[in-house]
């Protein structure tokens, strides 16, 4: 038989094993019930709502008004968060009241009753205990939904809509944060506008995870943008960029792949900082990687960066993308992009259609890693009729 501290410990370990507030008062009032023979509800403070049981465990006939508790409730929120349990008459059935707070901080409180003896102090003992364990973790799990908030607030500041191609390219986007719960990350998509209807497309990915990955995101994503508006080449854009991060010795190395776009001359030139190739869909909905030339990631202060030029036309796709799209534990990187080549597309689709096409197949809302992912086409225009050509 274990020993009461033992199981006491047990009991604790069963509190708290998410950082959900939800999860965490049913854990708790599930253990008190268990650990009274009675029913356990949570009463919280504060909210619009009318107080009400939430987390219930047992008979929900068995707990006392709600009015009971409720004085109880706004006396912990007004003390210090250290407050004792109240064994209290609930009326017809024995009850208990016990502060869910701790240093501090008050969620509410925790209210069991039963048919049977009145509570014991070493019960209402093991209650508090019990309570200020899932107090501190509630606790927790709000700062932690707080700084949630806060940081995706920020990252929707961060990752500010890219500027807007010329008309004569179709550009479709699209972020998928690891796991769809990190909110923050340094994988990123850009286009400037060049002249002479030239676009230059964009997508880095910053080494790491995180608030620090996305605060170098951005001071990469502005530096590129001062430096493009010189009409630099993608290799010289590169270069430039290598070199404002290599000054600053706490910026994070980055890949990053540039595509300068003609449609005059339906061309495109690339050069790429230690970034994974981008592929090319044709007409017909095949894929195929184009062989650029890689370049050391930016932030090493190396340089040499190479361009190269292919032919782009009409009916083919550009598809620029992170890491994170193709990548696997385990897996040659060639393997991993071999995939890629290997997904069939339906013919003459839309750059949305493509995008969607890539992350189903690749089943990219499950990747290991942050998502970036830019496809662009030339934008096919409506012959001109008789009359728009006499205008």
């Amino acid at each position: 038989m274990a020993s009461r501290p033992t199981a006491m410990g047990t009991a604790l370990a069963r509190i708290g094993t998410t950082l959900d507030e939800d999860s965490t008062c049913a854990e708790l009032t599930r253990e008190a019930a268990g650990q009274t023979g009675g029913t356990a509800a949570v009463l919280p403070v504060g909210g619009e709502a009318a107080p009400a049981y939430e987390a219930v465990h047992g008979d929900p006939g068995m707990l006392p008004p709600v009015p009971w508790a409720e004085p109880a409730a706004r006396e912990a929120a007004d003390s210090d968060g250290d407050g004792t349990p109240c064994p209290v008459s609930g009326g017809a059935r024995p009850a208990v009241r016990v502060p869910l707070a701790t240093h501090g901080h008050s969620c509410g409180v925790l209210v069991c009753a039963r048919d049977r003896a009145p509570f014991t102090r070493p019960e209402t003992e093991l209650l508090a205990l019990l309570a200020e364990r899932a107090a501190s973790h509630i606790r927790h799990a709000r700062e932690h939904d707080r700084v949630r908030g806060v940081v995706g607030n920020l990252q929707r500041a961060l990752l500010a809509e890219p500027g807007r191609p010329h008309p004569n390219l179709d550009v479709a986007i699209r972020y998928l944060p690891v796991g769809q719960s990190a909110l923050v990350g340094g994988d990123w998509c850009e286009t400037v506008r060049l002249h002479f209807g030239r676009t230059l497309l964009v997508v880095g990915d910053v080494m790491g995870h995180g608030l620090e990955a996305a605060v170098d995101m951005t001071a990469y994503r502005s530096a590129l943008r001062y430096i493009a508006s010189a009409d630099l080449p993608p290799h010289r854009v590169l270069r430039r960029l290598d070199d404002t991060a290599a000054a600053e010795p706490e910026r994070r190395p980055a890949t990053c792949l540039i595509a300068r776009v003609d449609p005059g001359r339906g061309q495109v030139t690339l050069a790429s900082a230690g970034h994974l190739p981008p592929a090319v869909i044709d007409a017909e909905g095949g894929a195929a990687l184009l062989p650029v030339p890689v370049g050391p990631p930016l932030g090493t202060g190396l340089g040499g960066y190479e361009p190269g030029t292919w032919r782009l036309d009409p009916g083919q796709t550009l598809l620029l993308f992170t890491d994170g799209l193709v990548e696997h534990r385990g897996e040659d990187i060639e393997q991993s992009l071999d995939r890629l080549a290997g997904v069939g597309f339906a013919s003459a689709a839309g750059v949305e259609d493509i995008i969607g096409t890539v992350l189903a197949h690749l089943d990219a809302r499950h990747a290991e890693d942050d998502v970036a992912v830019l496809a662009a086409q030339l934008h096919q225009r409506a012959p001109r009729s008789d009359e728009e050509r006499e205008q």
